[in-house]
């Protein structure tokens, strides 16, 4: 059979989320041709769900020095400084880019942007678009400039399936059916891995397929045991339960708080996520229920529509009625290591988004702070890859691998053994699990002997100040080492 003719293009962007959108665009603002990878339609990604906003220092009584203090703070020492110095000096200016791009930032009577407040952040500063719709409102106007813009070829309902490296670099890239993308920069933008636990906030095809492809090609992976769990996720039953429906951290900084099934409150609602959700797990054991009780009834629905709306839908009134929740896994702290300009271990390989890790988050990201390191990141990625030199390609691109989906029974050994508490005897269990990630995810948490942040070991309940500022790294080949990144 003939294969198909090889796409040409300066920068390959894998994933259509805010991440990937935002980085082809900037490519193209550069001039450069862009071939952009979705594995679904325009505006269908898990970027489109994202009910948090953009964490940058905009008001007159914030500074980027404050919003890193938090960061760090957030981190609990292991967020690396140079990514938040970068993440929050930069923040204001992508706004500011997003607005240029027809993005509309929710507003105040005066025409100033309405800053959040959500937890860790010691000041209100966290840009919505629509309430809690601002991923809905982000990818929509990101996927339409893409969609027009003639400079970037979108192919649509594909994955990458392989990377292409020559001599040690890659050129490009294969995806699951075969067409095969030439670059000088290969961009992954594929977003996290929480749907490899069973109970999470993500869609189900969040699994790490871009870490996999990344690390198969000899890109190193960090801080896979860094998994943060939403406190705040719906526990439902029934056809349309929302069961895992994620409630905004905004709704608590709106004044929505936390009770347990005795009515009392037991938890600071605004301290950062690892705190919160491990309160609600503490209570849960405690008492053996299922779910505590969001209390939202104060909270104006005008601000936050899809929630309210989403929550009626399955039978919830949040306006006459507290809201089940219970923690879930939300979101990959680690990734694919890279540098400052997004550069993985494999050159002419970058990896912006969920897929990376930075080292920006350390042990606990700062809520709303993701987004902000889409554009961040991205922007960095898409003008380092224009630097690039033009990679000699011989020989002809290799076959597409196939990326095996996590069994249900996975995804429960997961979430049993690599939960919000875990210890050496699962984690043991987990190394002989069928799927590589969840073992790659089981050593790096058998690695990091103590508790920070969104890893807590029952059998080291204590924080190991020799591993403050070091990330758990796993080299392409399987070697498990701790680096110092600064």
């Amino acid at each position: 059979m003939e294969r198909s003719p090889i796409i040409e293009a300066e920068t390959a962007v894998v994933g259509a989320g805010a991440a990937g959108l935002f980085t082809a665009l900037c490519a193209s603002h550069e001039h450069a041709r862009v071939a952009l990878v979705s594995a679904t339609p325009l505006a269908e990604s898990a970027s489109y769900w994202a009910q948090g906003g953009l964490a940058a220092a905009l008001d007159f009584d914030d500074s980027p020095q404050r919003h890193l203090e938090d960061t760090l703070a957030a981190g609990r020492r292991a967020a690396r400084p140079s990514a938040a110095e970068v993440l929050c000096a930069e923040a204001p200016g992508r706004v500011r880019d997003l607005e240029r791009l027809g993005v509309r930032f929710d507003a105040d009577r005066e025409g100033r942007l309405a800053l959040g407040l959500e937890g860790g952040h010691a000041v209100r500063r966290i840009a919505h678009a629509g309430g809690s719709a601002t991923g809905r409102r982000i990818t929509r106007q990101l996927s339409a400039l893409v969609a027009e813009d003639p400079r970037i070829a979108v192919l649509e309902r594909r994955r990458a399936a392989a990377l292409w490296v020559v001599e040690g670099r890659c050129v490009g890239l294969v995806c699951d059916d075969g067409r095969a993308v030439a670059t000088r920069a290969t961009v992954l933008a594929t977003g996290g891995a929480a749907a490899l636990w069973a109970r999470t906030t993500n869609p189900p095809g969040a699994v790490g397929g871009g870490l996999l492809v990344g690390h198969s090609a000899g890109a190193a992976l960090a801080d896979l045991e860094l998994m943060q769990f939403h406190p705040t996720a719906v526990v439902g039953s029934g056809r349309d339960s929302a069961d895992g429906f994620l409630i905004t951290e905004a709704i608590r900084g709106e004044g929505a708080t936390l009770h347990d099934a005795g009515g009392e409150r037991f938890v600071d609602e605004l301290a950062p996520r690892d705190e919160v959700a491990r309160a609600i797990e503490s209570r849960l054991r405690a008492s053996g229920a299922t779910a505590v009780l969001l209390d939202m009834r104060t909270v104006d629905p005008g601000r936050f529509p899809n929630v309210f709306s989403r929550l009626r839908q399955a039978g919830i009134d949040p306006r006459r009625e507290a809201v089940p929740v219970a923690p879930a896994a939300h979101y990959l702290m680690g990734g694919i290591a890279t540098g400052l300009d997004a550069r993985s271990s494999v050159p002419g390989l970058y990896a912006v988004g969920e897929c990376a890790c930075t080292g920006l988050h350390g042990a606990n990201r700062l809520a709303s702070n993701s987004l902000s390191e889409c554009f961040v990141f991205g922007r960095r990625a898409a003008l380092a890859g224009l630097e690039e030199p033009a990679a000699a390609r011989g020989g002809a691109p290799p076959p597409a691998q196939a990326i095996v989906p996590p069994s249900a029974r996975t995804r429960a050994g997961v979430w049993r053994h690599a939960g919000l508490e875990r210890d050496a005897d699962g984690l043991r269990q987990l190394l002989e699990d069928e799927h590589p990630l969840a073992r790659m995810v089981a050593a790096s948490a058998l690695a990091r002997e103590e508790s920070r942040g969104a890893h807590q070991r029952r059998d080291r309940p204590d924080t190991d100040p020799a591993l403050d500022l070091h990330h758990a790294v796993l080299t392409s080949g399987r070697e498990l080492r701790f680096e110092r990144w600064r």
